[in-house]
């Protein structure tokens, strides 16, 4: 938990000058081309809308970028005026106001005014139909990671942290959702602004312009030296910023034990050097990411400097309209916003293709195999039968079934018992087709498992295991998940049975009452009911239980035991057994030690032969430990 807190802060970033993530460690895609490809394949079928929403963003710069020298020439004209009715002041006229063009000033004040119009239109558009795309192309993903999930092997889920799985089903998206919705019109808008506002320049004079193209590398220059280095520094802090928040996790999650052999003062000890350490490294990514402003603003400043001498000159010699220089520092202004927007949008961008690719790491895993044999159906009394079953798991080359049989009749108890970790899950994996056999064969009524369909084979079973899963919803749902074409007769028969009708009915909102996301708002022993009386209603001929009488008051618990062997009466079932005086009477016993299994009988032949089993048995019962 705590790496992945350290993670998620590392991925979060910081806030440089130019905003979020300007200085902060950016996540990088190790395939960017190929990966940005197969992102855009998604969004293939919207190309007309796509191609709209560049055209959109294109002319939305243009138009914009067309302002600042149209409104130029209204302040020419203005300062004709004003020029005008000066020089007629000083040769001694008398005027009453100076003489103004305001038909001609007015139209370029319309002229304008159009133009935004247009630009905001256009711009609200590209907006509009690019959310509509963005979301669209995530829907799209998010739909086909959640069908991956649902066909990938129960290996993987093994193999990844849930935390991973989450991030990648929520953070990932989510990012790549924003990025697609917010940045990649800006992108566009960003490049072509730049070379909008480097046209109008060019426009107004090459000499000015050349001053700024001096000025811009400079400031380029200015990032590509100092952001790394911030960079480095965010790095360092998010990492002492993970440590920190990690040993304040375990300190307070621990502080019983902390106080109890007299830690506090190591621990003090411990945070300052870290709190210490923290504050370098965060003093230091402040300080050289700060920077960049300043410099910015001074190398900014020497820009205007230079356009107010050359421009003024220009103004006094009749070279160039007042009114240009006024639209030319306003585009100078205006130029370097795109540079500083699409070096932060670079790293969005980055950021987002990271995202995608982690995405499509789960899409590309390999997916359950039906490894059909196409066995003919065996004639057998049994309704389970391993028969000569080898199994090991992918991770290692040790088999933990060599030669296995056990075969099951109707109505039989088999009970899996042996220490914590000694794989007890193993069996039942196999029986639910979670994994697969190496060698041999598990058959149901004679039909080779791999021969069905997992959803035919596991309408079959029904589990109760000792960690309970109830969903967000009503107890009634939670009940009904078992069978959801149950009526409601059914509902509450298998609720009487399991013992959850009472209390439920005690509740103010009864069967209706809503569980939260914990099912905190009931008790562990009355959770543990209601999925007994969902497999009740499921009504399975194989019965998977997991004993869970753990962490209850002894009256929850007789009533757990007292609906568990109602659930058993006439049925098929594979017991994972914690106390071992619960499963005397099963016709089969698998013990297993270390993954393996090593003893099989019932519970008289087991206490014969004296081995693990007699000595676990005895144990429950003398106080002894079996390692």
């Amino acid at each position: 938990m705590a790496e992945e807190k350290k993670q998620t802060q590392s991925r979060s970033g910081g806030r440089g000058p130019f905003g979020p993530g300007a200085g902060a460690p950016v996540e990088k895609a190790k395939n960017f081309w190929p990966t940005t490809k197969r992102l855009f394949g998604y969004m293939k079928k919207y190309w007309l809308t796509v191609s709209f929403v560049v055209i959109a963003a294109i002319g939305s710069a243009i138009f914009q970028a067309q302002t600042p020298k149209i409104l130029g020439k209204a302040t020419t004209e203005i300062f004709k005026g004003v020029t005008s009715g000066t020089a007629e002041i000083k040769a001694g006229m008398h005027v009453s106001s100076f003489p103004m063009n305001w038909d001609k000033i007015g139209g370029i004040v319309i002229e304008v005014i159009i133009l935004y119009i247009i630009a905001a239109l256009l711009s609200f558009a590209q907006q509009l139909i690019m959310t509509h795309i963005s979301q669209k192309t995530v829907f799209d993903l998010r739909r086909d990671l959640k069908a991956k999930m649902q066909h990938l092997p129960i290996n993987y889920y093994d193999t990844h942290s849930n935390g991973d799985i989450m991030s990648r089903a929520t953070n990932d998206m989510d990012n790549i959702s924003s990025t697609l919705q917010q940045n990649l019109t800006q992108a566009i808008t960003s490049v072509t602004t730049f070379f909008s506002i480097l046209w109008m320049m060019l426009s107004i004079s090459l000499q000015l312009t050349l001053w700024v193209l001096i000025i811009v590398p400079v400031s380029v220059a200015i990032i590509a030296v100092v952001a790394p280095r911030s960079q480095k520094y965010f790095s360092a802090q998010q990492k002492s910023l993970g440590l920190l928040n990690n040993q304040i996790e375990e300190t307070y999650a621990g502080y019983t034990i902390v106080r109890a052999y007299n830690h506090e003062d190591a621990e003090r000890k411990s945070f300052a050097e870290e709190n210490g350490r923290l504050y370098k490294a965060s003093w230091k990514a402040q300080f050289v990411s700060g920077m960049i402003m300043p410099l910015m603003t001074f190398i900014n400043n020497l820009g205007y400097i230079g356009i107010a001498i050359i421009g003024g000159i220009k103004v006094a010699h009749g070279q160039i309209p007042i009114g240009d220089i006024q639209a030319f520092l306003q585009y100078t202004n205006e130029f370097s916003q795109p540079i500083s927007q699409i070096t932060n949008l670079a790293n969005q961008i980055q950021s987002m293709i990271a995202s995608s690719e982690r995405v499509f790491q789960v899409i590309d895993e390999s997916e359950m195999q039906d490894n059909k044999q196409n066995l003919p159906v065996v004639k057998e009394t049994e309704i389970i039968n391993f028969d000569h079953v080898e199994f090991g798991y992918a991770s290692s080359d040790e088999l933990l079934m060599t030669d296995y049989n056990l075969p099951v009749k109707k109505g039989e108890m088999v009970a899996i018992v042996g220490p914590t970790g000694a794989g007890k899950t193993t069996m039942i994996n196999l029986l639910e087709r979670f994994y697969d056999v190496k060698g041999g064969s598990i058959r149901f009524a004679g039909k080779d498992t791999r021969d069905m369909s997992r959803e035919e084979l596991r309408s079959h079973f029904a589990m109760v295991l000792q960690d309970t899963w109830l969903f967000t919803g009503t107890i009634h749902d939670n009940i009904a998940y078992g069978n959801e074409q149950a009526s409601e007769a059914q509902i509450i028969t298998a609720a009487k049975a399991a013992h959850v009708d009472t209390f439920v009915r005690q509740l103010p909102k009864g069967y209706n009452t809503v569980l939260n996301e914990e099912a905190s708002n009931i008790s562990q022993g009355q959770r543990q009911l209601i999925t007994i009386a969902r497999a009740f209603l499921a009504d399975p001929e194989i019965l998977i239980l997991d004993e869970a009488t753990s962490s209850v008051d002894t009256r929850t618990e007789v009533q757990i035991q007292h609906a568990m062997q109602t659930l058993l009466k006439g049925r098929t079932s594979f017991v994972v057994a914690h106390r071992l005086s619960t499963i005397r009477d099963a016709q089969h016993i698998v013990v297993m030690n270390h993954g393996s299994i090593i003893e099989t009988g019932n519970h008289d032949s087991l206490m014969k032969k004296d081995g693990f089993y007699a000595d676990l048995y005895n144990s429950q019962f003398t106080g002894k430990v079996v390692i």
